[in-house]
């Protein structure tokens, strides 16, 4: 199994679930988000620097989000950043704050209040040119004892909705919330998804229907949104904690780390891909190809 997951497919690799822009409006887009995320302090034409692009990043204390936000420091985007657990997003955020400007917010992105301080964190820095809803839960808040992937006979309820309130509602919501932002810069979204949205995988029926739910918000939302870019990723399996909570007692040391698979993901930002479903793994593949050429 691929079932890419992080703090938290077996398609086709750009099969677009979202509609392109028209050749006009995708010319002008293009130049401006290019010129955003190529150069992102780079002139302006009358001498002036580029304000630094504004990213939020949720779920960014550890695994894929923490090396997302890393990688996109590291090309000069500043970050607003945040996860459950206080004293892990401190650290990250001190690894941040050495190389950019970076706001830490602890909370989870299904509380209604945490999702607004988010927004506006993002607003005061310059406003968001990118989203990544990378926060994620495997299978809610299981008590002591409970299954890492129960049968969807046995899922206790409570846990399967929060299971969709992560990882369905609270991307939603919290899009909702910086649209506005993402719009005024020709900005884009980046959706972590799953194998697992996909491909019917026994004990994966809650998390795999709810990043299936997002993967179809995903699609529509770059419909409804077509100066944007809207992308579901999936990151394929990697060596984090929340594949070792899934696969207890199994040897995942020869998963690759997210930090070699960010800078896959992060193509899509910089070729400004159209909006689609994608895979990390067909898009290095694809990467690798071009480069021996």
């Amino acid at each position: 199994m691929n079932a890419g997951i992080d703090a938290d497919n077996n398609a086709g690799s750009n099969a677009g679930t979202g509609a392109g822009m028209d050749a006009g409006d995708d010319a002008a887009q293009r130049t401006a988000a290019q010129r955003t995320a190529a150069s992102p302090t780079g002139a302006s034409p009358t001498g002036a620097p580029h304000p630094a692009p504004v990213a939020l990043v949720t779920g960014a204390s550890r695994g894929l989000g923490l090396a997302l936000a890393h990688a996109l420091a590291a090309e000069g985007w500043h970050l607003v950043v945040t996860a459950r657990g206080a004293a892990e997003l401190a650290a990250a955020a001190a690894d941040l704050a050495a190389v950019t400007r970076v706001v830490a917010l602890a909370g989870s992105v299904v509380d209604d209040d945490h999702r607004a301080h988010l927004a506006e964190a993002a607003e005061r820095l310059g406003g968001a040119s990118l989203l990544v809803n990378n926060a994620g839960t495997l299978n809610g808040a299981p008590g002591p004892g409970g299954e890492p992937l129960p049968r969807l006979a046995d899922f206790p309820l409570p846990d399967l909705l929060e299971t969709f309130e992560v990882n369905v509602l609270a991307p939603i919501a919290l899009t909702q919330l910086v649209l506005p932002q993402l719009r005024a810069h020709a900005g884009a979204v980046l959706n972590v998804s799953s194998d697992a949205a996909v491909v019917p995988y026994h004990g994966w029926g809650g998390y795999g229907a709810s990043k299936a739910a997002l993967d179809l918000a995903s699609g529509v939302l770059a419909r409804e949104e077509p100066r944007l870019r809207v992308w579901a990723v999936d990151p394929g399996s990697m060596r984090t904690r929340m594949l070792q909570e899934a696969s207890p007692g199994e040897d995942i040391s020869g998963e690759p780390l997210p930090e070699q698979v960010a800078p896959v993901l992060l193509g899509l930002l910089r070729e400004r891909r159209p909006s689609g479903r994608y895979r990390a793994e067909d898009m290095a593949v694809a990467a690798a190809d071009r480069g021996g050429r």
